[in-house]
């Protein structure tokens, strides 16, 4: 058996494991209903609904990243407008909070991602998301993908006929091209996109880019939601002498070079040595951690590189804004966060033209 086909039973085990829920997963026996669908369109030019069930995965609460920010900043606003929403994700951390901003979060049992070990995923055997979803009765369900709470997540719209928004944050089609460089897996990861994306009432993707990707894939349904960070946070006012000296080992009249960001394969930072090497007096400061840290400090090493580990609060808003240049060599990402901080902070970007 290949590669890419383990990757795609893993992927479709959730439907088989939850079959006896008296659903599938086949467009004939659980048709997408055009009434739910313009009630999701229609809640866009009016108000929004009351009652929200969000399945997101991995968890936003403990995991750092800009899909983190995203949901968090969502949630802080939800509850100003006096929205309700009941939570399920998947968290294995002590710091598993049971609220957040006053909403119940439902933490349900996972496994930690093998291949990406700063993940915690869930097939939900247990079906507590549906026993929850059943006695909140949302107006409409929410699921991150890509994840394997999809599944769960059509299963659960479904049994109970409420509609269902997808929202996209990972480019999986290149994340599986890094992860497993075999032929045909990046289109074997679209085939698996458009089996599940297309039951969703409405796909939300965070950039004009993804939407013509995924269309262009053969994706229904999809529309940009729309992005934006806290300019309090990100601002140029920021800019700090002793950060920045901090950020250069010592060396604040250097040019400064600066990523902020999950230290993964996908990331393609191993790209930038290159940069170090052709300009010899650069610095490089990598903020953030992931699984490739210790490979990238082994790397980097005898280069004019600082890892300074995961920075938070105004630690995080001085390093942005103590850099002359944000360097994002990723083309994986569907958004990237982290670029309009850095403009926000008044630090250039330089990226690779591709992606979201």
């Amino acid at each position: 058996m290949t590669v890419a086909r383990v990757w795609l039973y893993a992927w479709l085990l959730p439907s088989l494991s939850l079959a006896f829920m008296r659903a599938t997963l086949t467009a004939d026996s659980v048709p997408r209903s055009p009434t739910r669908t313009a009630m999701v369109m229609q809640s866009q030019k009016t108000s929004a609904p009351k009652r929200i069930g969000l399945l997101v995965e991995p968890t936003p609460f403990t995991h750092v990243s800009g899909y983190a920010n995203r949901f968090n900043e969502m949630l802080k606003y939800m509850a100003k407008a006096g929205e309700n929403v009941e939570i399920i994700t998947v968290d294995d951390t002590p710091e598993a909070p049971a609220s957040k901003f006053g909403y119940p979060i439902n933490t349900i049992k996972g496994f930690r991602f093998v291949l990406y070990n700063e993940i915690a995923l869930t097939f939900d055997l247990k079906q507590r998301t549906l026993a929850v979803m059943r006695r909140f009765k949302p107006d409409i369900l929410h699921v991150t993908s890509p994840g394997f709470l999809v599944f769960v997540g059509v299963l659960t719209a479904r049994i109970l006929k409420v509609p269902l928004v997808f929202s996209y944050h990972t480019h999986l089609p290149v994340y599986a091209k890094q992860y497993f460089p075999v032929p045909g897996i990046d289109n074997a990861a679209w085939k698996i996109l458009k089996f599940v994306h297309n039951r969703a009432d409405l796909n939300l993707v965070t950039s004009p880019q993804m939407k013509e990707e995924l269309e262009a894939n053969g994706i229904e349904r999809v529309e940009v939601w729309r992005k934006g960070i806290d300019v309090d946070v990100f601002q140029p006012k920021y800019k700090d002498a002793e950060t920045r000296s901090m950020l250069t080992d010592g060396n604040p009249d250097s040019p400064l070079l600066l990523y902020v960001g999950r230290l993964g394969q996908e990331k393609r930072l191993k790209d930038l040595r290159e940069v170090l090497r052709a300009n010899p007096t650069y610095r490089l400061a990598f903020v953030g951690k992931g699984p490739e840290r210790e490979e990238l400090e082994n790397y980097f090493k005898g280069t004019n590189t600082v890892f300074t580990g995961l920075l938070r609060g105004e630690d995080l808003s001085k390093a942005f804004a103590s850099a002359d240049v944000f360097c994002m060599p990723s083309d994986s990402e569907t958004l990237g966060f982290v670029v309009l901080e850095s403009m926000a902070s008044g630090v250039p970007v330089v990226g690779a033209k591709a992606g979201g």
